[in-house]
């Protein structure tokens, strides 16, 4: 499908709507981390049914709600919700989304997430900058994509300065910022513990449902990318706790303060 048309209709539409705010960093909300929404000042917020092409999420923690505004005096587009994998079996359901960030001028996008650990020093609570990923379903957001700007390089893909800035504003505010490799299983069922001891012997320190999608779409669209994970839960096998996904929007909600803190620090440093 060529998503052109509905991008630059999007892009119309919001530019009329946002009263002249011009987005620099998008950011996309992951499950329970909706509360930062409320930071983004004199937002403008247009629904996801507004914009062409735009999924609905099905899921808990996932408002599918588009808000332009400033935090921390950085024009931001935060998208509030996103779709998965396993709602539609289409890996590049955040297609339209993430190309019309770029298309109203984003430069950079800050990915969040729920995800479980699997070191148990980085237990529930920690936040993680993702350093790397391991893409564990055999699927692209880019299948069909003409051209050969396809073939995507996805050395660096979560951009090594962000992550450095990321760690110096974490130190400046006091928080502990784990940083380590992501594993993206399909779900939406949980992992075995014999996946995830699978993962942990290929390097992964993480483990969730999302964010590597877009962080493909992103650096297809040429945008910086920097990724958050809060961790929900130690991963199966690894816990005598059940893993649900109401533990997974409870334990995010409780450390969102965290994750808030670091964001509006993060985009308070943005070059002006």
């Amino acid at each position: 499908m060529n998503a052109a048309p509905e991008i630059a209709r999007n892009a119309a539409l919001i530019a009329r709507r946002a009263g002249g705010v011009k987005p620099r960093v998008g950011i996309v909300l992951g499950s329970g981390l909706g509360p930062f929404a409320e930071d983004v000042e004199d937002a403008v917020v247009l629904s996801y049914g507004e914009l062409a092409g735009f999924p609905v999420p099905g899921v808990g923690g996932h408002a599918g709600r588009l808000l332009l505004g400033t935090v921390s005096g950085t024009p931001v587009a935060v998208l509030h919700g996103r779709a998965h994998l396993y709602e539609s079996g289409r890996a590049d359901a955040m297609k339209v989304p993430v190309r019309t960030l770029a298309a109203l001028g984003c430069d950079t996008l800050v990915l969040t997430n729920a995800a479980g650990s699997l070191r148990r020093e980085m237990g529930p609570g920690s936040v993680m900058a993702i350093a790397d990923h391991i893409g564990l379903t055999g699927v692209s957001p880019l299948f069909g994509e003409p051209g050969d700007d396809r073939f995507v390089s996805m050395v660096d893909a979560y951009d090594p300065q962000l992550r450095a800035r990321l760690q110096s504003t974490a130190a400046r505010i006091g928080l502990i910022l784990h940083e380590g490799v992501y594993a993206w299983f399909c779900g939406p069922q949980f992992e075995t513990p014999a996946e995830i001891r699978a993962a942990a012997v290929l390097g992964a320190d993480a483990v969730g449902m999302s964010t590597v999608p877009e962080t493909v779409l992103a650096r297809h669209a040429g945008l910086r990318v920097a990724a958050l994970s809060i961790v929900t839960n130690l991963a199966a096998g690894m816990s005598d706790t059940a893993i649900s996904h109401a533990q997974t929007l409870s334990v995010a909600s409780a450390a969102a303060a965290d994750m808030r803190r670091l964001l509006k620090a993060f985009l308070e440093d943005w070059p002006k």
